[in-house]
């Protein structure tokens, strides 16, 4: 019997573990580290988020990822200077190796309830129990593409989120479908990489969120527009800095908030790419989507109703995620039919409880109980503080705790 098993090993779930291990807190770790970041986004890309608001959370604030890159000679500023993809995750990667060596690189297959709590079946047949179950799974379950673009066969779409490799698409025509941060940086990595691009976005203006210069902002500017891990603006402080007052407000309005706030939006490192070497169609719908002599063909409706047909070798549909339940098909149908839900999503405590007891929820899967700030890495801060102080209150026993570094020998 375990106290707890925590599922994923992204921020979220590395960040909780490492707090767990600082009370003392027994647990089980599942999950290949990072593994969102290091295989489901292209390779080259920037983070949307500053450097300060990119850190995974340990109990003591220790290893940040200035002090990570400091460390390793690579280049970092609080703002100003984009976090590269790859600096993320050897970060990432590193937090794990220091602060949560037990994490097993597994998947967990099954979990049902049971007597004493939930069982859980490993992929490598493995079984135990466990009284409470932190799930920190990511975005990965949820990519979204949408039914006008589900027709075509999978060698002619794909998701965002099914590459991380760019080059093979030199030299191809493609079509990116989408307006958000993944569309606008695949269409730029796609450029650079030698591709023949087209942009087709429901908006008819693109986005771009602006650079912080890392200069010391005057006394006023700091009043006007305080900066946050969201961004400047005292919406965002709110939505940033104060989740557990964001999920005592009406379900309705937090519902309304999460689907208005920090909408479609690039970085400022792609600006300049997008916006003078890549084709863009704005204020363009797909309406179907077909194949016609070996290439995708997409029919695309303008806002004055003119109908245009483009075609390319493929399209990557970068049209986001959406919380479905039931694509956690690991979790039995028993747990997920008895999960109350507000918008699609688990409507969860004030713990991060589900309705279901002893069944957590962390990260995306939250954000409609605690706010946008659930979607960001930033927000893996409160989810740990939170989920740790509930479960160390409610009396699970406490463990005698390996050294790190004994216990990464031992893993070795």
């Amino acid at each position: 019997m375990q106290n707890i098993a925590i599922i994923g090993a992204g921020p979220y779930g590395l960040s909780i573990a490492a707090h767990f291990r600082g009370k003392g807190i027994p647990f089980r770790i599942f999950g290949r580290p990072m593994d969102s970041w290091r295989t489901h986004m292209p390779k080259g890309m920037f983070l949307k988020s500053d450097g300060f608001a990119s850190n995974l959370s340990d109990p003591n604030d220790e290893f940040t990822l200035g002090k990570f890159c400091s460390e390793q000679g690579i280049e970092y500023s609080d703002t100003g200077v984009p976090v590269r993809l790859d600096t993320f995750t050897r970060y990432g990667l590193a937090f794990r190796e220091r602060m949560v060596p037990e994490l097993e690189e597994k998947q967990v297959v099954s979990i049902e309830p049971s007597a004493s709590g939930y069982l859980l079946k490993l992929e490598d047949g493995e079984r135990f129990s466990a009284r409470n179950v932190v799930l920190a799974v990511g975005l990965t379950h949820f990519a979204r593409v949408p039914e006008n673009l589900a027709s075509l066969p999978t060698e002619f779409l794909s998701h965002s989120s099914r590459h991380h490799e760019v080059e093979q698409f030199r030299g191809r025509e493609v079509i990116v479908v989408g307006s958000g941060s993944s569309a606008l940086d695949w269409a730029a990595l796609l450029h650079q990489a030698g591709a023949n691009v087209q942009l087709v976005a429901r908006q008819e203006a693109l986005k771009f969120h602006g650079k912080l210069t890392g200069k010391e902002r005057s006394l006023w500017e700091r009043i006007q527009r305080p900066q946050t891990g969201l961004g400047p603006g005292w919406r965002s402080s709110f939505y940033a800095n104060a989740p557990a007052a964001f999920h005592r407000l009406p379900d309705n309005l937090r519902l309304e908030i999460v689907k208005r706030t920090l909408g479609p939006s690039g970085g400022w490192f792609v600006k300049d790419t997008v916006m003078n070497h890549v084709t863009k169609l704005l204020g363009h719908i797909v309406q179907r989507a077909e194949l016609k002599d070996g290439k995708a063909c997409l029919t695309i409706r303008a806002q004055d109703g003119a109908e245009r047909e483009i075609r390319a070798d493929h399209v990557i549909a970068a049209t986001g995620y959406k919380v479905d339940l039931d694509r956690l098909t690991f979790l039995s149908s028993d747990i997920r039919s008895k999960l109350n839900t507000l918008g699609g999503t688990p409507a969860l405590s004030s713990t991060c409880e589900s309705s279901v007891p002893g069944i957590y929820f962390v990260g995306i899967a939250a954000a409609n109980s605690f706010g946008p700030v659930m979607r960001f890495a930033f927000g893996a801060d409160f989810a740990a503080r939170t989920v740790t102080k509930a479960l160390a209150r409610s009396g699970v026993r406490k463990a005698e705790l390996v050294p790190v570094e004994a216990a990464a020998s031992a893993s070795n």
